[in-house]
């Protein structure tokens, strides 16, 4: 009975490609779109993700994501290097400033102030140059995209001179990072050369980097730098999440992204099931002949499903390899780096995909079942 049911399903070629490719159109609109929308999430937090040498990040009561960072006074650092289960605290500038390059052009840059002596939060993944150089004068880093968006792809040319807040810069390495919510370019620099480079403000350090002594928790260690600092104190995946609801209850990005994953939800169901249906009647004969010589509405009924899971299957492997094929064409474009096809989407949209499949079965299975098997001898 199975192979029956395989034949009926391949019959008919042309309806039985439109139903692969409801659920194909169906699984790349899915997984692609909550793909690109779980990687831009990911984005608004990947410098706080980039930060791996500390475990805290101490910061204003006011920050509501990481790019809104009103500054600290210098005594907040002496306090939090106080506090109990502290091994070392250092402080770190994040801010925007305004670069001009050498013929003039302005660009909007993501300037890192790093400590001085340690470096703390300087990108691990150096393409050329060394983050020893930041220590000489004037010297500053810039990802890779940042430095293809200033200069376009010519050669890196370590040297080149422009200017940050009108403070003579000079470029002394370019460093791979993960991509930002925003496609600034990112610099880093030392503190005390990042102040030149920022416009004069009364408190420049907006964030202190601390890191926990041995046994002592993270979470243990916020709740005491709070209490002895007045100043709010989160991990690191605690401050990245904190950045992330902000964007999820203050942007369109959950908006927009939620009406194109319904639609290909709709799409996918309305295609695949009124297809699947109009099948199943232009099979009715057939179905009644099968009940006439003693089938039971049971084993039709698997038969039924298992058009559909094959169906779902085929449909659900190619939109997957499209969308996989997608990311691996794109993963050097610069606004599309750093987007990949999550397992974790991969496994939700199979299960989308086999309801889809399931409620289109369902409503065909409905007239089967109430199908007489006198029908097969009707003109």
């Amino acid at each position: 009975m199975n192979w029956l049911a395989l034949r009926m399903l391949t019959g008919d070629r042309s309806k039985y490609l439109g139903l692969i490719f409801g659920v194909t159109f169906a699984t790349l609109l899915m997984t692609q779109q909550v793909s690109i929308f779980m990687g831009i999430l990911t984005r608004t937090g990947n410098q706080i993700l980039e930060v791996r040498d500390a475990d805290v990040w101490v910061m204003d009561n006011r920050v509501r994501y990481f790019d809104e960072s009103p500054g600290l006074q210098d005594t907040d650092l002496m306090r939090v290097r106080g506090v109990p289960g502290v091994a070392w605290a250092v402080r770190t500038y994040r801010g925007i400033v305004k670069a001009r390059l050498e013929d003039g052009n302005t660009r909007n840059v993501r300037l890192s102030g790093l400590d001085d002596e340690t470096l703390v939060g300087a990108p691990r993944e150096m393409i050329v140059g060394s983050l020893e150089d930041l220590k000489r004068p004037d010297a500053v880093i810039i990802d890779k995209a940042g430095y293809e968006y200033m200069w376009g792809h010519e050669p890196y040319q370590l040297g080149r001179t422009f200017e940050l807040n009108d403070r003579r810069a000079v470029l002394v390495g370019v460093c791979q990072v993960a991509p930002p919510f925003f496609s600034d370019p990112i610099i880093y620099a030392r503190y005390s050369q990042a102040a030149r480079y920022v416009p004069l403000e009364r408190n420049l350090m907006n964030y202190i980097l601390v890191k926990a002594r041995d046994g002592v928790d993270p979470a243990e260690l916020c709740r005491r730098i709070e209490e002895r600092t007045n100043r709010m104190a989160l991990t690191g995946r605690q401050f990245f999440w904190k950045t992330v609801r902000y964007f999820l209850s203050s942007t369109g990005i959950p908006v927009n992204f939620g009406i194109t994953i319904a639609i290909a939800l709709v799409v996918g169901t309305i295609v695949a099931g009124q297809t699947f249906y109009i099948f199943t009647l232009e099979n009715l004969k057939q179905f009644g002949a099968l009940k006439a010589i003693g089938v039971t509405n049971w084993r039709i009924t698997g038969m039924i499903l298992l058009q559909a899971l094959i169906v779902g299957l085929i449909g659900y492997s190619i939109g997957i390899a499209m969308t996989a094929a997608f990311f691996e064409i794109t993963k050097n474009n610069l606004d599309l780096r750093g987007f990949v096809l999550f397992w974790q989407i991969a496994a939700g949209t199979a299960a989308v995909v086999l309801f889809i499949v399931m409620a289109a079965s369902l409503m065909s299975i409905r007239r089967v079942l109430v199908l007489e098997p006198a029908v097969v001898f009707r003109g």
